[in-house]
């Protein structure tokens, strides 16, 4: 699978992923390269717990930097404010009826995307098929659970 290159953030996030950069960079690497260079002053490597889980805790770290640094690079940030109400952008929030049911989502970019709390990724099969749509407009969505109607009621 190829990652979008385009990182759809709002602007907290972004700061959120600043601090988390630094946060990895001057204290968890550091530190992990600490308990490295100890387990190592043990001895025998070959059956040093400590040793094996610094070095596997150390290459998730680094894992995450360039995750985080990638992220950061290839950011868009969302202007939540660059909606007019009229159609369904990224950083939307839209309330539909689903089976008499109503619901409210925020559009959001894969990074922020946690539907529990109503936050759902722009490329979603529920967010995708949102995206462009306008108020009042009632649409089809393919999903996992089958095929649901969904009719925008909301859009800010």
């Amino acid at each position: 699978m190829v990652q979008n290159l385009i990182q759809y953030i709002t602007p907290q996030k972004k700061i959120d992923l600043i601090h988390e950069l630094e946060e990895l960079r001057k204290k968890k690497i550091p530190n992990i390269a600490k308990r490295i260079d100890e387990a190592k002053q043990l001895g025998d490597l070959s059956e040093n717990a400590e040793y094996h889980q610094a070095k596997d805790d150390m290459a998730w770290t680094q894992s995450r930097l360039k995750e985080v640094d990638f992220i950061i690079n290839n950011a868009e940030i969302i202007d939540e404010s660059a909606g007019n109400g009229d159609i369904v952008i990224l950083g939307s929030t839209i309330t539909i009826v689903t089976n008499g049911k109503e619901r409210t989502y925020t559009i959001v970019g894969a990074q922020e995307a946690d539907p529990a709390s109503g936050r759902i990724s722009n490329e979603s099969p529920l967010g995708e098929a949102f995206l462009g749509k306008k108020l009042g407009q009632i649409i089809d969505v393919d999903t996992p659970g089958g095929k649901q109607t969904h009719k925008i009621q909301k859009i800010s």
